[in-house]
């Protein structure tokens, strides 16, 4: 069994742990299953996970495997997983699962509340994480189920969930009084999926995207902002009317520099990623009464309580079919062979050199 880590405290420094046959395969307990991991996706989004580890508890998903772990850190990845072993009656040898894992060959986990559609990961140390990062989906029980969707879904699902429950917290707010709504970082899957969500509501203020200037071209092709300008053009966004900035990028000096360019007319701020997780976060000006960091968690569980799961399902499961087809329209999917496959990508992960239009997929063998 193979797991990729990384140094808790520096994100770049990175190791494969190797377990030898003995250490890799305990026996498992009554009700446990074994899990061979088959692919996950890799985006920025994995890098927010390890930014907010310690202050959002993605660490404690997965404990790092082998010796002198004190340190080091497993970043948790969505993907799918064939059960290979089975002490559980309900979940035989030969289910496939759609969720959340360790960039890792392998996981021993404990199923509970079985359905036909969908279990939760019971083991003790997940007990008190976010619902939603310890439900599985039993897709071939989905009676739409098609594996050539597999990457998109594997790529675009944790994004676009987050889109859709920024836009549905946009929106039940009434926009926050804003006529216009900035998105920075505009580039991301995130951000598209964002921009997309508002694009098909007719209520929904003008859109702009603020993005890298490399990127530009990229964001204007997707034809769903009203505006989109880089970073060196801020001073050109309307500062008369009012605005509300969605920041996927955690780069607090261009949050600074936006919100003293609208001063009042900032209506609200709300910080959703860290896609530049290297930038120092300093002082943004803006009042805490006026931001937020928003936890897609979190609104998915009021969501949850205020339709009851099946409308949240049907909800959001509808916004992401949408998104996801038109997203084949212009993401590019590159498949990479096994964690030393993520192990050379990574550093351009981390440091932004993935094209926006590009999906990385970790594709593992079979683990023996």
């Amino acid at each position: 069994m193979q797991q990729f880590q990384i140094r808790k405290n520096d994100f770049m420094t990175q190791r494969l742990v190797t377990l030898s046959p003995v250490e890799q395969r305990p026996t498992l307990a009554e009700g446990e299953v074994r899990l061979a991991v088959d692919s996950f996706s890799f985006t920025a989004n994995n890098i927010t996970y390890a930014a907010a580890g310690d202050k959002l508890g993605y660490w404690q998903f997965f404990p790092p495997a082998g010796e002198l772990t004190q340190g080091w850190g497993v970043i948790p990845v969505w993907g799918f997983a064939n059960v290979t072993e089975s002490r559980c009656e309900a979940l035989p040898v030969g289910e496939r699962l759609f969720g959340y894992f360790p960039p890792a060959t392998q996981l021993i986990m404990q199923p509970t509340k079985i359905s036909a559609q969908r279990l939760i990961d019971g083991s003790a140390h997940r007990a008190k994480l976010p619902p939603g990062y310890n439900t599985y989906s039993r897709v071939l029980h989905e009676p739409d189920y098609d594996a050539s969707t597999e990457p998109e879904r594997m790529l675009l699902w944790p994004l676009h969930i987050t889109s859709f429950c920024l836009w549905d917290a946009l929106k039940d707010k009434n926009w926050r009084g804003a006529e216009q709504i900035i998105i920075l970082s505009a580039s991301s899957k995130t951000s598209a999926g964002l921009g997309y969500a508002l694009f098909k509501d007719p209520d929904a203020p003008a859109t702009i995207a603020v993005t890298s200037a490399r990127n530009t071209a990229l964001v204007k092709s997707l034809d769903i902002y009203h505006d989109v300008v880089d970073y060196q053009q801020l001073s050109s966004i309307n500062k008369n009317i009012p605005s509300v900035i969605v920041d996927m990028s955690g780069n607090s000096s261009v949050l600074k520099e936006l919100s003293k360019h609208l001063g009042e007319n900032l209506t609200y701020c709300i910080n959703v990623g860290l896609t530049h997780w290297d930038e120092t976060q300093t002082a943004s000006g803006i009042s805490a009464e006026r931001s937020e960091f928003f936890f897609a968690p979190g609104h998915i569980q009021q969501r949850m309580q205020d339709w009851g799961p099946q409308g949240f399902a049907e909800r959001s499961q509808r916004f992401m079919h949408d998104a996801a087809h038109w997203s084949r329209q212009w993401l590019k999917v590159k498949t990479l062979q096994g964690l030393s496959g993520l192990a050379e990508i990574y550093p351009d992960v981390c440091q932004g050199r993935i094209a926006a239009d590009e999906g990385v997929i970790i594709k593992l063998a079979i683990d023996g």
